[in-house]
């Protein structure tokens, strides 16, 4: 027996989809859009279209300034610095640094859980870790492990490696909310809406510091409108939204296997733009990574 329902796979399943989309969109619009600016532009309009069915949030304010720290947090671990440094990283090293990088997500999670929350690792999940890490490298390496020892690490992976600690506590704490938080009752589209505006504060400023930096202005066509819309809606509100009922369904640990989906996805919408099919290494990685994310949840019987 395993702990993980289709509904709960499902919901942990689309956000890596809709990363992978986010990548692909991120590299193509390098060049047209800053990358802190369309980090801000992007949960700009997500906040713009949440506020229609999530302003009744702000009809009760005490709420809000009673939980502001943890919430503050949230948004500037999720929305101010994992994805300004997600879009940065795309710009300053390679892809497939970043999807090294990302892949130890797992093992940052287990450690947070361990050194924070009294989670500590089980047998099962350090397998299901390292099952899920040689798919990952399967794809990063195209089938060919020679191709690892040609990797060089620039300062830039930096950015991904503070990124992936960073979405690691903001996993645990959505999955380990104070106990007052219940008694606000928002609903999930007010709960995002408030991690986004107090994500908009650090991811504003960033932006701001870029532009007074000398960053090239936006090069706008409808190819941008277009991707900023897509990673708006899609590896946002609805990638978040999913994020967190998987989070609260199965617990972060479990969900940072999924996380390790992304990159695979990735390659086959890459493979699919370009009319490329995917290869055999693509297959035996999703996998493994599915081997990882069963193992992990497997429960012991009792």
């Amino acid at each position: 027996m395993t702990r993980i329902s289709a509904r709960t796979a499902l919901l942990m399943t689309l956000p890596p989809l809709l990363w992978a989309g986010n990548a692909v969109v991120g590299r193509w619009i390098v060049g047209s859009v800053p990358p802190l600016t369309l980090n801000f532009l992007r949960w700009l309009l997500a906040a713009l279209l949440l506020l229609p069915v999530a302003w009744r949030v702000f009809l009760r304010p005490r709420d809000i300034a009673v939980h502001w720290i943890h919430l503050l947090l949230l948004g500037l671990l999720g929305v101010g610095t994992y994805n300004a440094l997600q879009y940065l990283a795309l710009v300053t090293t390679t892809p497939i640094n970043v999807t090294l990088i990302a892949a130890s997500s797992p093992v940052w999670t287990l450690a947070v859980g361990a050194l924070f929350y009294g989670e500590h690792p089980k047998r099962r999940q350090i397998l299901g870790a390292a099952f899920s890490l040689v798919g990952v490298l399967l794809v990063v390496a195209r089938g060919e492990p020679s191709a690892l020892a040609r990797v060089q690490f620039v300062a830039g992976d930096l950015y991904v490696l503070i990124a992936i600690i960073a979405w690691a506590f903001y996993s645990w704490m959505l999955a380990r909310p104070p106990a007052t938080m219940a008694s606000a009752g928002w609903n999930w589209a007010e709960f995002l809406l408030l991690q986004v505006l107090f994500g908009l504060l650090g991811a504003g400023a960033a932006s701001a510091a870029e532009m007074a930096s000398g960053a090239a202005p936006i090069v706008w066509s409808g190819g941008v409108v277009a991707a900023l819309v897509y990673v708006a809606i899609g590896p946002s509100i609805i990638a978040f939204r999913c994020w967190g009922s998987g989070v609260a369904a199965g617990g972060p640990a479990l969900a940072a296997f999924f996380g390790n989906l992304t990159p695979v996805f990735a390659a086959l919408l890459s493979a699919a733009l370009l009319g490329v099919p995917p290869r055999w290494y693509h297959v035996l990685a999703f996998a493994l990574i599915a081997a990882g994310i069963l193992v992990s949840s497997a429960r012991r019987k009792s």
